[in-house]
């Protein structure tokens, strides 16, 4: 007797290798599939009957990072599955959408209070993605940008990119060394990969950066290697660093960006109607690099010891100056912080910190507000 050929496996479009997932489930049966079976690192989260060959599911991942398996089954038992290795889980409810930002009066006492007794100047911004509550103080103002922006051109590259980076691929090497250590002849390669030079290069970020509204920051040219439902969130300047020519960068600007890769991963937001534009494939695929970020603890000093909190940010520093900013997730939402510190004897681990409470407070008050 001639065996019977093997089922075909399904093909999984969502979630992807190497990219973050908020639980959508998306793919194509095989002909004869009447369920589909969704486990992750090996427990079932979901089993769905078929009506036809494509399938859509939203389940609740494990946090960080997964392996899941996609299994369909036909009307006799014969079934077979695909697996996903190395998707990085978020919370459901982190998912992007479109809010209005409004002031959160007593979230913006408590920060603007911690922000103010820094010694040196400082400035921030945060705001809930889920809820749109938030708060700042000195958003606006101009700092030394340091590795800030290599956010920004790390989304340049993949928007000029044709598809996510191969595995091992020259540029995956290069962003991964971006993001991860934050190396600085990785910056340059990938400024000259863009445009020749690195000062050609540093135009196109800029370029992008203005492509969706943010005028308060500028890469200038490469690294230097050695070896609205209420009262709204004031965008302001309050305190000015003193500083000579270079990069700069704001906390407003920062929080935007952020904003607009976690709105781009989902489909929507400014960075999908620029030119050339950041598919959400792209935009999942970067805040998986920056999931993996190994950096002294900034925005996470706190959190992180809460095992239902995931801390995506880029830090940036140099002798005067140390900022952080990211996307901090929760079992409620998710939620965008910039912390940005100035101080012309020098800046500390102090300035990390002051990111770590601030962080702090808002997950707290993000909690008792949101539930």
């Amino acid at each position: 007797m001639v065996d019977a050929p093997p089922f075909p496996s399904p093909a999984i479009e969502q979630p992807a290798a190497r990219q973050v997932s908020y639980g959508l489930v998306t793919g194509r049966a095989a002909r004869g599939s009447v369920r589909v079976l969704v486990h992750a690192n090996g427990k079932r989260l979901a089993s769905r009957p078929l009506a036809g060959r494509r399938f859509t599911l939203r389940v609740t991942l494990p946090r960080g990072d997964v392996t899941v398996r996609v299994t369909t089954v036909t009307r006799n038992g014969r079934r077979s599955s695909t697996h996903v290795h190395g998707a990085f889980g978020l919370p459901p409810g982190s998912r992007p959408r479109a809010v209005a930002p409004r002031l959160d009066r007593p979230l913006g006492a408590t920060l603007t209070r911690m922000v103010r007794g820094y010694r040196g100047t400082a400035g921030y911004y945060v705001q809930s993605l889920s809820g749109g509550s938030g708060a700042a103080w000195n958003a606006t103002a101009r700092f030394p940008a340091a590795s800030t922006l290599k956010l920004a051109l790390a989304a340049t590259v993949l928007a000029e990119h044709s598809g996510i980076p191969p595995p091992g691929s020259y540029v995956d090497g290069l962003l991964r060394q971006l993001i991860v250590p934050s190396d600085d002849e990785a910056a340059n390669s990938l400024l000259v990969w863009l445009d020749g030079s690195t000062s050609a290069g540093a135009q196109r970020v800029n370029d992008l950066m203005r492509s969706i509204g943010l005028t308060d920051s500028l890469m200038y040219g490469g690294y230097q290697v050695t070896r609205v439902l209420s009262a709204p969130i004031p965008r302001r300047v309050d305190e000015l660093p003193s500083f000579g020519v270079g990069k700069y960068t704001t906390a407003w600007d920062m929080t935007s960006l952020w904003r607009a890769l976690w709105l781009a991963s989902g489909g929507i937001g400014p960075l999908r109607s620029s030119r050339p534009g950041l598919t959400p494939a792209d935009a999942r695929y970067l805040l998986w690099l920056t999931a993996h970020v190994r950096d002294q603890p900034k925005l996470d000093t706190f959190v992180r010891r809460d095992r239902n909190v995931d801390v995506l940010h880029k830090a940036g520093w140099i002798s005067t100056a140390r900022h952080d900013t990211g996307l901090v997730f929760w079992e409620g939402g998710v939620f965008v912080a910039g912390v940005m510190t100035y101080r012309s004897w020098g800046a500390s681990t102090s300035s990390d910190r002051l990111a770590g409470r601030l962080a702090g407070a808002a997950l707290k008050r993000f909690r008792r507000i949101e539930g």
